[in-house]
């Protein structure tokens, strides 16, 4: 296989029969059925409220805490996967999500379906973490950024039409019918990933336990720099899609459906950010790539705040056309300091990726609810843009007082190799 570091002690030749693209697929896969699943209920939510008799803020709730079992799920996972190995923790966990979209299909209450929903979540998310541990066993440490990159772009294709698959399912042949759907999707996952995933992680010390790995990771001045940088870029997302509905529908008066026309925008900007990070990561450093992600997600930042003090911005396309210029290099920031945050530690990559993840996640819930009191007890974009600024500012303020500089060489050999894995994948 191109790009892979070496081969875990242990592994068997079928290590080597597996094919760029079919891990390329794994790991799309295994990353994506969570967040789909997310989204292709969201459609649905007022035939649940409906059905069941409960108030919409009731059904809510099935994504809410959908949400909260994500988080939870890449604490638990992530060292679970260092421990036991990626294979067997992964495994597990989609055989909960089956278990739990089985339980949704057959849920008869509310409560019932919210608790099914959060152990689908529990289950389903373990892939998101492992996922990243995986891309680090089997890859450079410059080779980690372009193919998260890759996994997410051709995921966030996936995500975009999740809803729309949903919302076709629930008015074909009802909701229950979003969760026979997504029963089978992730059955399927597990399939494939038992009959061609190897074991990637290297064998362990005796000595290494959950404890150690924090104490070492807690103490490592570059991964708290790395983690903090990619945490509070994540945040900028959800500070935005929290606040921004409010602006635009109260402030600017525009309808929801609008909205959501504009804020789709912001999706495909971060696509293509991730796109771009695909080509560039092989030829330059992550910390090379980081700071011009930083830099151009400043100047964004910068240039939408001004807008909002000129009051210019009060119409969708200035507000979205600038953020969608944050958003490309958010990508670049996310990307490559989560590929420095997971290769502080090798043999810790799973408690590395699941400490990420559940920051990201826990902080976000609470970002995106300050960003919505923003946006709805304010009567202009400035208190919004001046959050988005300051969280900009907080991001390169991690990188630049809490990771040491590096500097990197890339070789010729090394750019050639990378392209050529590029193609194959693509």
């Amino acid at each position: 296989m191109h790009g892979v570091v070496g081969k875990p002690p242990g592994a068997t030749d079928d290590h080597a029969v597996v094919t760029s693209k079919i891990m390329l697929l794994m790991l799309v896969a295994m990353t994506g059925v969570a967040p789909i699943s997310l989204y292709m209920l969201v459609p649905a939510l007022p035939v649940l409220a409906t059905t069941f008799g409960g108030d919409i803020s009731v059904a809510q709730m099935t994504v809410s805490l959908y949400m909260v079992g994500i988080a939870c799920s890449q604490l638990i996972m992530g060292p679970l996967s260092d421990k036991f190995g990626r294979r067997p923790v992964l495994l597990a966990g989609l055989a909960l999500m089956v278990a739990a979209s089985a339980g949704c299909s057959l849920a008869q209450t509310l409560p019932q379906l919210i608790a099914a929903r959060f152990l689908q979540a529990l289950g389903g998310a373990t892939g998101m973490v492992v996922s990243r541990a995986i891309i680090r066993d089997l890859y450079s440490r410059d080779r980690i950024s372009s193919m998260i990159s890759l996994v997410i772009a051709v995921m966030m294709m996936a995500q975009m039409l999740s809803a729309l698959v949903g919302g076709l399912l629930e008015t074909a042949f009802g909701w229950r019918a979003i969760f026979y759907f997504i029963t089978a999707a992730s059955l399927s996952v597990a399939v494939l990933i038992a009959l061609a995933l190897p074991e990637t992680r290297a064998e362990r010390s005796e000595s290494s336990s959950f404890r150690g790995d924090v104490g070492k990771l807690m103490r490592n001045r570059a991964f708290i720099g790395y983690v903090l940088c990619q945490v509070l870029a994540s945040q900028i997302i959800f500070m935005f899609a929290g606040g921004g509905p409010y602006i635009v529908v109260t402030q600017m008066g525009r309808t929801t459906a609008e909205y959501g026309a504009w804020f789709a925008t912001t999706g495909f900007a971060y696509l293509i950010g991730n796109v771009f990070c695909v080509r560039f990561a092989p030829r330059h450093s992550l910390e090379k790539l980081i700071w011009f992600g930083l830099a151009v997600q400043f100047c964004g930042a910068l240039l939408n705040l001004v807008l909002s003090i000129a009051g210019i911005n009060q119409a969708p396309l200035w507000l979205f056309g600038t953020q969608m210029i944050v958003m490309v290099a958010n990508a670049f920031v996310m990307n490559n300091a989560a590929a420095g945050a997971i290769s502080a530690r090798p043999e810790a990559a799973g408690t590395a990726s699941g400490a990420m993840g559940f920051l990201q996640q826990g902080i976000g819930a609470l970002v995106s609810q300050f960003g919505a009191y923003l946006g709805g007890h304010s009567t202009t974009t400035l208190p919004l843009t001046a959050a988005i600024f300051a969280l900009s500012i907080a991001c390169a303020s991690a990188m630049f007082f809490l990771v040491p500089r590096r500097t990197v060489v890339v070789s010729e050999e090394l750019v050639k190799k990378a392209e050529e894995e590029d193609s194959r994948m693509l």
